[in-house]
């Protein structure tokens, strides 16, 4: 893959968990009716979006100045990420499990980029 298109996956990647992020904030319909399926409670959901936007905001830092922030905040989305293909697969709930692992390969390939 060319440094281009890893650029590229990055911003996705960013965009995806903010908007994400915003969706567990508001607690949208969609979001609760997986985080039940899988058995997360609604409590969560608000520690779940921070670690996503938190995330998010580690690659534009990593993008625009510290490049260790970039990494550091594209592995840890790949572990959040991680887990939650784990729990998908833990409970058996894989009709939506592309979700995750999306996101997951959008980390992977963030954390990539950050190491060139």
């Amino acid at each position: 893959m060319t440094t281009t298109a890893l650029l590229v996956a990055t911003i996705v990647c960013i965009a995806a968990n903010a908007s994400i992020a915003v969706a567990d904030y508001a607690g949208a319909g969609f979001v609760r009716k997986n985080s039940a399926e899988v058995h997360v409670p609604e409590s969560a959901l608000p520690y779940l979006a921070t670690l996503k936007l938190a995330g998010a905001a580690g690659l534009v830092v990593g993008l625009t100045a510290w490049r260790w922030a970039g990494l550091a905040a594209g592995i840890g989305l790949t572990l959040f990420f991680t887990t939650a293909v784990a729990t998908h697969l833990r409970t058996h709930v894989l009709h939506n499990i592309a979700f995750p692992t999306l996101y997951l390969l959008l980390a992977l390939t963030a954390t990539t980029y950050m190491t060139t």
